[in-house]
């Protein structure tokens, strides 16, 4: 399927799964800005085309929960942590977002009323109807979850079309591209298989949720030219869509 058969996106609603890492420089720490407005342009080019965007993003480029557990760090505390760093990825993104000319609202799992609102589903609805971008930090609000389960429950909650997880892979592939040179990358893949098969797509708890409520998920490298855009008009053929 190509971008040409559609004239109008295949999805009215999405769930955009970032990872902070996207946000990082060369260094891998810390916030570019020159990332964030990368990040903020692909995310306009397909707001213009009328989609209604919930973006969730992860800490991973501020805070590793798993580098505070080793040195004897409760899990909770480390979790909550990334929890709070999610929070500072959501408002540097939301920078970027509203001086590309983007109307955005930050909410978050937890409270930190003088910075962003609380999430709450109706409110975020209401939102996306009036064509804002919400972005939702703070994970579920709760330590032992990923970003990836926020991304399942989110999508569920507020009745997402797909969840769009934006990597630096071109999709799912039968083993690792690049150590084995006759891995075959799928354009479509059952649920299934993924599991049967040990792909490694989101975390299990997240996975298994997106199966059980049949909630699509559609992997690309957000970073190959047009593929955001290209997906949401129904190509499918820059990633791989789990259905």
């Amino acid at each position: 399927m190509t971008d040409s058969v559609n004239s109008t996106p295949v999805f009215k609603r999405i769930v955009l799964k970032i990872s902070g890492e996207a946000l990082a420089p060369a260094s891998g720490f810390g916030i570019d800005t020159d990332q964030a407005e990368y990040i903020a342009e692909r995310v306009r080019e397909i707001h213009d085309l009328g989609i209604e965007i919930a973006i969730i993003i992860g800490g991973g480029n501020l805070w590793r929960g798993k580098d505070g557990v080793e040195r004897g760090m409760a899990q909770s505390t480390a979790d909550h942590i990334g929890i709070i760093g999610t929070v500072m990825n959501g408002l540097a993104l939301q920078d970027a977002l509203q001086r590309a000319g983007v109307i955005t609202r930050v909410q978050t799992a937890i409270e930190v009323k003088a910075l962003a609102e609380p999430y709450i589903r109706l409110r975020a609805i209401r939102h996306l109807e009036k064509g804002r971008v919400v972005i939702i930090a703070g994970g579920t609000g709760n330590p032992y979850f990923t970003t990836d389960s926020a991304a399942a429950l989110r999508a569920m909650e507020i009745d997402a079309d797909v969840i769009i997880k934006a990597t630096k892979v071109d999709g799912v592939y039968s083993a690792d591209p690049k150590k084995h040179a006759d891995a075959v990358r799928y354009e479509t893949i059952g649920y299934d298989q993924v599991i049967s098969q040990r792909l490694n797509v989101m975390d299990m708890t997240a996975f298994t949720m997106c199966q059980e409520h049949h909630m699509p998920i559609l992997i690309l490298n957000f970073w190959q030219e047009n593929a955001l855009r290209r997906a949401v008009m129904g190509d499918y053929s820059v990633g791989t869509l789990i259905h």
